[in-house]
């Protein structure tokens, strides 16, 4: 495997310059010769006109660029919790990471969501507090809030050098020098001088603290350290990849991508601090059989790979993401997907670069790559080798919490309608489409109001198709409170065979589980071959809801006894005697209606506070702190989500505009009994409306 391959992500909080600091990365290994700018709709990396217009990333763009003979491939993810996904499934498969912070806002709700996602996934980190041009920027407020909100080691590897305002450049604590960067718009040129007499002593204390903290990192360090021995910067960078490699530290640059400070050490602490392929080796996996394997991820292996991104290409078509893990994979070869056994030939093979492709004849361990026309395949999917029958830990898909009806204007559509947006929820795995049963309607749920509006977005642009939708619903779901037991049978006699199932059910609740069953039979009361059959006619019902026509969650059904007919009994009776006897046990279970509830981080001048808060109780919100974030007061509330539509607009209205929220799924909660009393309600009347018009 190639050592001089570096995998990483950019990460941060929306508007942190993740997608500025990736343009000026590009600029400067000669990818691209000029800078494209977020603002003027020019970003290489934002390439869809959905991002242009917004500003904003919405789906995690790869690229290529080569730095100090090293290639480096880049995924500059969103910064948005609609498009967290985007995010998690891209730290799924990278070997590090940049984590982006604004020097004037410092760690942001949004950074601390991208990095519990990187906990999860071990990767190893970066980071860079960008923005140093900026009024307000506040570098050591910056590494303070790091260690405090994070719980992480922020070891500082440089320090900004300003005059006023304006940011001058930085000084290198490794190397004891300053690096200035001359007035040219571009940031080629930069000199490298003197530390600035009044910044001696702070460097000098930097110096030490790193020092001290890198003895903690590596024995040998520590007394070469102690025994006063001069240490030089080769062995100083190889204790900082080692702390970075197991998370002990957190190295910390800073500059300003804007103004094209920066960016060129930061490429530097790319390929100096960040793993290879072959520093996150072995890979673990598994058989058929469930048990654990490693790969150590050569190309020696045999072929293995993960899916983790599909998209549909106006001008190639379908394209598969893959981060290849051992072996190689080569142009016209065949692989198994493992998750659906079912065999693929491999098209062409693509080099990524944002939306443009470069054809290649074959990939080996620890290359991210895009294969063409691939048909069966779905993000999380595990392709190897025919002669391999292993799988690789799945992508966590975050559950939708946002739902509208949605049609078409012009009634031909329909068809069409579900083939686009059943190609949007392939590659979107968050964004689901269905039929509901009881209304007839066809319901699109998401992970928030920005969410379904691009997809609306896209369809029209994408498709042509003008679509019409309900404004959003919440995404309501059923609990049960105590433990009952129900009786399932279903017999039917009509001439020739009949039909028999029985079973009888016990249900109780079990938060945080999702949905658990376990077969209690002994005896052979039920023959195997039909218990599994109980369980999908237990899962059809809970799915679709019982109560209140909500899916259920967080339950726990024991199959506990029953009976069957050698004759009649068949997998389809003990099917729908399953979902017989589970609505018979939730009856009696006292079933509640749940709601979501959101973490929601809202930032406002002092001045707005009390409007602010006084709002926040309106909408049946609970304050859990008040803290001070620069000028600026910042709640953290816990509010109903069917509370938030809207609520950017009247932030804005209460703040003069000045006042920014962010928030995130928390957990479900009760409905309280009034607002369940107005859902029903609304819920019969739109019932109502659609089978009588």
């Amino acid at each position: 495997m190639n050592q001089n391959v570096r995998n990483v992500g950019i990460m941060a909080h929306i508007d942190a310059g993740k997608t500025t600091a990736t343009e000026r990365m590009l600029f400067y290994t000669g990818v691209n010769n000029r800078i494209g700018e977020v603002d003027d709709g020019a970003a290489t990396m934002d390439w869809m006109e959905e991002e242009k217009e917004r500003g904003i990333t919405i789906t995690a763009a790869a690229t290529t660029c080569f730095w100090n003979d090293h290639r480096i491939n880049i995924i500059d993810t969103p910064g948005h919790i609609d498009f967290t996904i985007e995010v998690g499934r891209s730290l799924r498969v990278l070997d590090g990471a940049v984590a982006l912070f604004s020097a004037v806002e410092g760690v942001e709700p949004q950074s601390e969501t991208v990095w519990r996602q990187a906990d999860r996934y071990g990767v190893p980190r970066i980071g860079f507090v960008n923005k140093m041009d900026r009024p307000g920027a506040d570098f050591p407020r910056c590494i303070a809030m790091i260690q405090e909100i994070l719980k992480t080691n922020p070891l500082v590897l440089q320090l900004p050098i300003k005059e006023g305002d304006e940011f001058l450049g930085v000084v290198d604590i490794i190397a004891g020098k300053a690096v200035l960067y001359d007035k040219d718009r571009f940031g080629y040129e930069y000199s490298l001088c003197g530390i600035p007499a009044h910044m001696a002593a702070e460097v000098h204390a930097a110096r030490e603290r790193m020092m001290e903290t890198l003895s903690e990192v590596d024995d040998d360090f520590m007394l070469r350290f102690l025994e006063g021995d001069e240490i030089g910067e080769g062995e100083i960078k190889r204790v900082i990849r080692k702390g970075t490699l197991s998370g002990n530290i957190l190295p910390v640059l800073c500059g300003s991508a804007f103004k094209n400070k920066g960016i060129q050490p930061l490429l530097d602490a790319i390929v100096d601090y960040l793993p290879s392929p072959q520093d996150i080796s072995p890979h673990n996996c598994w058989t058929e059989d469930g048990e654990e394997k490693t790969l150590v991820g050569t190309k020696d292996e045999k072929f293995s790979g993960l899916v983790f991104k599909i998209m549909n290409d106006p001008f190639v078509g379908h394209l598969t993401y893959i981060r290849i893990y051992s072996g190689e994979l080569r142009t016209g070869g065949t692989v198994l997907n493992t998750s659906k056994l079912k065999t693929e030939r491999i098209g062409r093979i693509m080099r990524l670069h944002a939306n443009k492709r470069e054809e290649i004849k074959k990939v080996e361990a620890g290359d991210i790559c895009a294969i063409v026309g691939l048909k069966g395949v779905s993000t999380g999917d595990t392709l190897a080798d025919p002669d391999m029958h292993i799988s690789f830990e799945a992508i966590e898909v975050p559950a939708p919490v946002v739902s509208c009806a949605i049609a078409p204007k012009k009634k031909d559509d329909l068809k069409k309608m579900w083939l686009v947006f059943n190609k949007y929820t392939v590659e979107d795995p968050s964004l689901t489409v269905r039929l509901d049963s009881e209304t007839g309607e066809v319901i699109l749920s998401g992970m928030g109001e920005l969410h379904l509006e691009i997809i609306m977005d896209r369809a029209k642009r994408e498709h042509n198709l003008e679509m019409l939708s309900s404004p959003p619903q919440v995404a309501y779901r059923e609990a049960i409170t105590r433990h009952t037991t129900g009786t399932g049978k279903y017999i039917k006699q009509s001439g020739g065979r009949g039909q028999y199932g029985h079973v009888v059910l016990q249900v109780s609740p079990h938060e945080g589980a999702g949905f658990i069953f376990e077969n209690k039979i002994v005896g052979g009361a039920i023959p195997r071959e039909y218990i599994s059959s109980i369980e999908a006619g237990i899962k059809e019902t809970l799915e679709k809801g019982i109560a209140y026509g909500y899916p259920l969650i967080d339950i726990k059904v024991e199959l506990l006894d029953g009976s069957f007919h050698e004759v009649d009994s068949s997998e389809l009776a003990f099917k729908l005697a399953g979902s017989i006897g589970v609505k018979d046990a939730i009856a009696k279970a006292n079933p509640v209606l749940l709601e979501p509830v959101m973490k929601v981080d809202i930032n406002v001048p002092g001045e707005f506070l009390g409007s602010v808060i006084s709002d926040i109780s309106s909408r049946r919100g609970r304050i859990a702190e008040i803290g001070d974030r620069n000028d600026f007061k910042s709640i953290l509330a816990y509010l109903p989500l069917d509370e938030m539509f809207g609520y950017t607009t009247r932030l804005r209205s209460v703040t003069q505009g000045r006042g920014y929220y962010s928030m995130e799924f928390f957990h479900y909660a009760p409905v309280p009994q009034h607002i369940y009393e107005n859902i029903l309600k609304n819920r019969d009347k739109n019932q109502t409306e659609v089978l009588y018009g």
